[in-house]
């Protein structure tokens, strides 16, 4: 059975809770090992697309996309 407080923590953070309902490995992780709170953050950052390198790639394809939108809207003028 999980530890109290890795529940009330869950509790505390919906996102994670949803991470690990998603991926019950999780479960079985923090289960076993409670001081794995650090490592599920990190890898529920990934898996949401919260990371840096993540957000500038989005940044990037926005740009983009916004930039052949201008182009499109320039040739329809023509």
């Amino acid at each position: 059975m999980m530890q109290t407080s890795v529940q009330q923590f869950l509790q505390q953070n919906p996102r994670l809770a949803h991470f690990v309902r998603f991926n019950p490995i999780w479960y079985r992780y923090l289960t076993r090992d409670p001081t794995r709170v650090a490592e599920l953050e990190k890898v529920s950052k990934s898996f949401y697309g919260k990371t840096w390198p993540q957000k500038a790639d989005k940044i990037k394809h926005h740009m983009q996309m916004t930039a052949m939108l201008v182009q499109f809207a320039d040739m329809m003028k023509d």
